[in-house]
């Protein structure tokens, strides 16, 4: 699996200060990304497993998921679209699935990406995506969902429902839909990609960390 990282954002230097005053850096990542093309949803298959990282499309950087802040700024949020699913408040913040946008608004344009998977190595030439958890703030949250232009749910944290979990994609693919997020707060969304090689099932689950500002 290929692995760069870039030098020390902001974040990266208060995760250095706090470890020389010896308090808990836990919390802080080493590089911070709030714009761009920015696949967060990278499979790749090394031969004997699957993996999933980030994937900066603008430098072709690749990132393990625990050693990446994703931002989500102010400047994201916009007027609520109307769709149930988002809530009743009158704004929500959005990456959306454009990149024209994207770079309008100064904020990332998130794909999910199968483009490092081969046909002919997984089972239907497909994986599937599943979201198994969101929290926001240490506490299960229903204000996340990745929905198509048209409204159509691709992922839904809310828990009242056991649909909108998983979606299925076909390899070599590249796909972007809009991110919503209706409140402010750090969110930990883990999310796991499967396929099946060989008969045999296949997997790896990330946590990926979204700070969401107000």
């Amino acid at each position: 699996m290929r692995t760069h990282r870039r030098l020390l954002t902001v974040t990266g230097i208060a995760a250095a200060a706090l470890a020389t005053a010896g308090l808990n850096t836990s919390a802080f990542a080493a590089t911070t990304l709030s714009s761009g093309h920015v696949d967060v949803l990278d499979a790749e298959w090394d031969g004997a497993d699957l993996h999933l990282h980030v994937h900066d499309e603008e430098t072709g950087t690749e990132y393990e998921p625990a050693d990446v802040t994703l931002s989500v700024p102010a400047a994201a949020k916009v007027a609520n679209p109307g769709y149930g699913f988002l809530g009743s408040g009158s704004q929500v913040w959005l990456l959306p699935d454009t990149e024209a946008e994207a770079d309008a608004a100064g904020v990332l344009f998130p794909g999910i990406s199968t483009e490092h998977l081969t046909t002919g190595v997984l089972a239907n030439d497909n994986v599937t995506y599943r979201l198994v958890s969101a929290i926001r703030d240490g506490a299960a949250t229903e204000d996340f969902s990745i929905y198509a232009g048209n409204g159509s749910r691709w992922f839904d944290s809310n828990t009242a429902t056991t649909s909108f979990k998983s979606r299925t994609f076909a390899v070599a693919t590249h796909n972007h839909a809009n991110w919503a997020f209706e409140e402010a707060g750090t969110y930990q969304l883990t999310f796991r990609v499967q396929g099946t090689v060989g008969g045999v099932t296949e997997s790896a689950t990330e946590t990926f960390t979204v700070v969401v500002s107000s």
